[in-house]
């Protein structure tokens, strides 16, 4: 792994003050904390917890969350796979579907090198034709090498996402039978993942929409279970709605990742009261470059934070957000008073942006910035690069 240049490498045990602009950092402390409370969460319901790593695309932070009691990560495209295996992540679940054959050839080179150091790699599927494919890579790696090697395969259903996923029922069972033909290929369980439900704002609301997954499963294992196969595992969840899955006696799995630096779309959620209180842990540092009587522009545009679930949060570090912030373009952030307040920042004023969606807003950076003592006192204490960014294939 190349080393950091200097400007980065010298930050450490620097004050956040020395932090140039804009940059994405990580609260530690609070992110410590997130940690803490999801594995004391699965702890109390008995639940196994699989964390996307799509979100941070760190093999260091994904280290971490084993450490703390995760299984392992999930990840939603092969060359985030191959670059938490290259970083030392040998438990690893992709979570999605993969069709190209120069893809699947990739996955069955990953799934021996992950054998080899006595992890397990997984991957999702939602076709006879995916199945089929999957299966025919795996054996031709087998053939070339001489190795054994079975990997993990969950059959996706569509419990209200929309997306990929057959219909629960009958069309699933069509594809465990598939899969058993294979020898490559071991049934491993359900992946159920309700993504719509994540960002429902009401939490009865988000309640019912896991009611409804919850029943989708069942009529699925059901009829699996009817042909003599054992649905060993239902993984699935998300940050939103964990709290209903690990409840549902159902999901053996939680999948929930951004729990760990919670953006500021999981925020506008109202918090289902048996959900851990997960703090704010990721913020793109940026500071005022122009000031006017009516607005002050800072550094940070959406070059450096993702947009696509709305405008960052200026963070309020004495309580009370006193900004708005506008889209100002590419390198530019519009800051105006927030309903109630008249003061602007002035000239070369540091804030801290709360992201409006934390995983692509990680995707546009090469390195995140850990400290530790707060953000107004702390100190840099890491580095992570953000290894899998631009791991699209």
């Amino acid at each position: 792994m190349s080393t950091l240049p200097p400007r980065l490498s010298e930050l450490i045990g620097k004050p956040v003050n020395d932090i140039d602009t804009p940059a994405l950092v990580i609260d530690l402390d609070a992110m410590k904390r997130n940690l803490g409370r999801m594995a004391e969460f699965a702890r109390k319901h008995n639940i196994r917890w699989r964390p996307h790593a799509k979100l941070h695309k760190s093999s260091t932070l994904a280290k971490m969350q084993i450490k703390a009691g995760a299984v392992g990560v999930c990840v939603q495209k092969t060359a985030e796979a191959e670059a938490m295996v290259a970083g030392g992540v040998y438990n690893v679940y992709i979570s999605n579907e993969v069709i190209a054959p120069a893809k699947l050839a990739r996955v069955a080179a990953l799934t021996q090198k992950v054998a080899a150091q006595g992890g397990q790699l997984a991957i999702a599927v939602d076709s006879t034709e995916g199945v089929i494919r999957l299966a025919q890579a795996m054996a031709e790696a087998r053939a070339g090498t001489g190795v054994a090697t079975v990997i993990d395969v969950f059959v996706e259903i569509d419990v209200g996402q929309g997306r990929c996923g057959v219909e629960p029922g009958s069309a699933a069972v069509t594809l465990v039978l598939e899969i058993r033909k294979h020898p490559a290929l071991r049934f491993a369980g359900l992946q159920a993942y309700h993504g719509k439900a994540q960002h429902i704002r009401g939490a009865q609301e988000r309640r019912d929409a896991i009611a409804g997954a919850v029943e989708a499963v069942l009529l699925t294992r059901r009829l699996i279970e009817a042909q003599g196969i054992a649905v060993d595992l239902v993984t699935g969840a998300g940050t939103g709605s964990l709290v209903r899955e690990a409840a549902s006696g159902v999901y053996g799995e939680l999948q929930a990742g951004s729990f760990m630096f919670m953006d500021a779309d999981y925020a506008k959620n109202e918090r289902d009261p048996a959900q851990p209180q997960f703090e704010h842990a990721l913020f793109v540092k940026t500071q005022v470059i122009s000031t006017h009587s009516g607005h002050a522009v800072c550094d940070a545009g959406h070059k450096s934070h993702a947009i696509d679930s709305g405008m960052p949060w200026v963070h309020a570090l004495d309580g009370e957000r006193e900004l708005d912030y506008f889209n100002g373009g590419d390198e530019h952030g519009i800051l105006r008073p927030a309903a109630g307040h008249a003061r602007l920042p002035g000239l070369g004023q540091a804030l801290w942006l709360i992201p409006g969606h934390c995983d692509p807003t990680v995707n546009l950076h090469d390195v995140m910035i850990g400290v530790s003592g707060g953000l107004r006192h702390g100190s840099v204490q890491r580095i992570f690069r953000v290894e899998a960014r631009g791991a699209l294939t």
